[in-house]
């Protein structure tokens, strides 16, 4: 037997040419000739698939997909299986139409052209539209359903180009919402419930798992695992006498989406729901007031920032209220006796899950993920000499990105730029003193000036000082400094990138703060002071800017070992984190686009200062009289106690206190 397979390479695809390698015949593969390379690939790495599969160059979005004419002799009698298509909800109307339909049609032009044994064509339940109540059976195609996003409409007309158009015997497949592989976990693209895995995450984070949630019931969620799919299709496909047919590849006792989440939140050791409501119940509501209410600029711009924020294209939600239910008379009869069923999703969940947290996560800190949220952007970062902001530098350098380096110190600067050039990065120096406003606007118009935007903006730099009120009444200069270089110079940098920024409809500011704004440690009055201004002015400004495109992150860091902190001798016996470690957080921010990134620790002393206030006080009280002065001479001339060593007690509160500054 002669087998051609369109989009082998794609998800389903490759599933499926598993399943053809176990059967006797030859397997031709339809692949671009730019694709080749990345064809050859898979064909090395799977096992029995060398000398067994050939590739036959041509393209689906040109007639005949363009096979030229010594190829199509082996493609005489062959057995076509039709699956490269567009399958991405948030793809374009045109890339729809081109791969689809078009796509289909010269498909079908070549199966007749060779006279093909059969033409398998693999559709989808996206025929039946998103909003279809009630069964929809394969014997369904044109039943007037409501087509409302391109890919609905061009996968039933490709379905029509197979009914009315092909000269040869077809067969229509349609597949359920497909996810990974039942027995590895394994998927390439996120679409389905994964769109809900990264909600799962985050309760996971914020909340222990025995907390009862409520959630939505839902409608039958018809999730089939990849294998499955492929088996069902491969089956089916070699059976006799059933042409003209089309077939459910789908669950045919689907859980609800309320049961399926639970699934998944089980496997994640995230709270699971509950207590879940039934759409039927906001049926009580008028349509035309749901309408009206949907409508209003205010609530559109609150649901795009909340599905911005994860990660869930609008399509994907609306398809969550779909209440069609797909029988699949023919396919379980089609497969009775041969052991193909779908599993039990208990029994696989957790493998999907586990992929999808190791590989598919589109915030892991790896660099594929980096480059493609940085590539060709315009990042500036400041404090680029020494510490966190050096440590950012490197950690962007294989980004992409466009790397704006600033910083008092020039010679400084042209070294990481250098370190980060040879890494293969792009970056460049601008020399600043942030404290000097003027100096501010100055590098910022050049900036502009050579790269026509900023993207992000990293506001790392800033001064530390470790002082006693007490030990400042005649030291006023040292508020004055760490408000000009903390909080003005910020805010300058601010003001001047977010015109650009809200012109361009993205970007975001990330401001370096510290655990010490959530803990208020004694001897930091003037630095906690300057972050908690620049803290309170990035909240206001942040609902201001969010329908912009633009997010405004805080990063509270903790007692990180740089530069800043050396002159406090005794901190090289607390628990500090590297500034890679730091950097790490910058990179996260950049990837969740969070409001606030925070240690658990920095968080507790928010809820402590808010529920016990006096603890919190207590507490700080105490570390003020564990841990010695530093800073500078006092006025009776005595030591300023830099070289005293800290206590046991001091030491045992710094341990359960980690990254606190004391």
């Amino acid at each position: 037997m002669t087998y051609l397979v369109t989009g082998a390479t794609g998800f389903i695809g490759r599933n499926l040419v598993h399943q053809l390698l176990k059967r006797e015949g030859d397997i031709h593969v339809l692949v671009r000739p730019g694709s080749r390379a990345r064809l050859d690939r898979w064909i090395a790495a799977t096992p029995g698939a060398e000398g067994r599969i050939t590739a036959v160059e041509g393209d689906i979005t040109k007639p005949e997909c363009d096979v030229p004419a010594e190829a199509r002799g082996a493609l005489k009698g062959a057995e076509v299986y039709h699956l490269a298509a567009v399958y991405d909800l948030e793809a374009s109307e045109e890339s729809n139409r081109r791969a689809n339909v078009d796509g289909t049609r010269n498909v079908v032009e070549l199966a007749n052209a060779v006279g093909a044994a059969r033409l398998h064509h693999v559709s989808s339940i996206a025929v039946a539209g998103g909003k279809w109540k009630g069964d929809f059976t394969e014997e369904m195609f044109d039943e007037g359903q409501e087509l409302e996003h391109p890919y609905y409409a061009t996968k039933f007309e490709s379905e029509k180009i197979v009914r009315t158009e092909s000269k040869v015997p077809w067969r229509v497949y349609r597949p359920g919402i497909v996810i990974g592989h039942s027995e590895t976990g394994e998927a390439d693209r996120i679409d389905g419930p994964y769109y809900s895995f990264k909600i799962l995450q985050r309760l996971r984070e914020s909340l222990p798992s025995w907390v009862p949630l409520v959630g939505p019931e839902g409608w039958a969620l018809n999730l089939v695992p990849v294998d499955f799919v492929a088996r069902a299709i491969d089956h089916i496909g070699h059976k006799e006498g059933l042409d003209g047919r089309c077939f459910h590849i789908v669950d045919p006792k689907p859980l609800s989406l309320g049961d399926s989440l639970n699934e998944f939140a089980r496997a994640a050791h995230a709270p699971e729901f509950a207590l879940r409501f039934d759409r039927r119940a906001t049926s009580m509501v008028p349509s035309d007031v749901t309408r009206a209410m949907g409508s209003l600029p205010a609530i559109q711009r609150i649901r795009e920032q909340v599905l911005e924020g994860v990660n869930i294209p609008g399509p994907a939600l609306d398809y969550m209220s779909n209440r069609a239910t797909f029988t699949a008379t023919e396919s379980q009869r089609a497969l009775e006796g041969s052991g193909i069923a779908v599993p039990p999703l208990r029994h696989y969940a957790w493998r999907i899950w586990d992929f999808w947290e190791r590989h598919l996560d589109p915030q892991l800190p790896t660099e594929a993920n980096l480059r493609k949220v940085l590539d060709g952007k315009i990042v500036i970062i400041t404090g680029a000499s020494s510490g966190i902001g050096r440590a950012a530098a490197g950690a962007l350098a294989r980004s992409g990105a466009h790397l704006m380096l600033v910083s008092r110190t020039e010679e400084k600067l042209q070294e990481i730029q250098k370190e980060i050039e040879d890494e293969g990065g792009k970056a460049w120096v601008y020399p600043t003193d942030l404290s000097d406003l003027d100096a501010i606007g100055g590098m910022l118009e050049k900036v502009l000036a050579d790269h026509g935007r900023v993207d992000i903006l990293i506001n790392n730099a800033g001064r530390s000082i470790r002082r006693s009120v007490a030990d400042s009444f005649d030291r006023f200069h040292d508020f004055q400094r760490t408000m000009q270089l903390n909080y003005f110079g910020a805010i300058k940098l601010i003001m001047g990138v977010l015109p650009g920024m809200m012109k361009q409809g993205r970007g975001q500011i990330i401001n370096v703060s510290s655990i010490g704004a959530q803990a208020f440690p004694p001897r930091f009055a003037a630095y906690v002071a300057s972050k908690g201004a620049l803290e309170g002015f990035s909240r206001c400004l942040a609902p201001e800017v969010a329908h912009h495109g633009i997010v405004v992150t805080n990063i509270h860091m903790p007692l990180v070992r740089t530069p800043m902190i050396a002159p406090t001798s005794f901190y090289s016996a607390f628990p500090i984190i590297e500034a890679d470690e730091a950097a790490q957080m910058v990179v996260e921010a950049i990837l969740k686009r969070p409001q606030d990134v925070s240690t658990r620790l920095g968080k507790l002393g928010e809820i402590v200062d808010v529920t016990a206030p006096g603890f919190l006080h207590l507490v700080m009280t105490g570390a003020y009289h564990m841990f010695p002065e530093t800073g500078g001479k006092k006025k009776d001339g005595d030591s300023d106690g830099a070289n005293e060593e800290v206590g046991i007690e001091g030491l045992a509160l710094a341990q359960l206190m980690r990254g606190i500054h004391f």
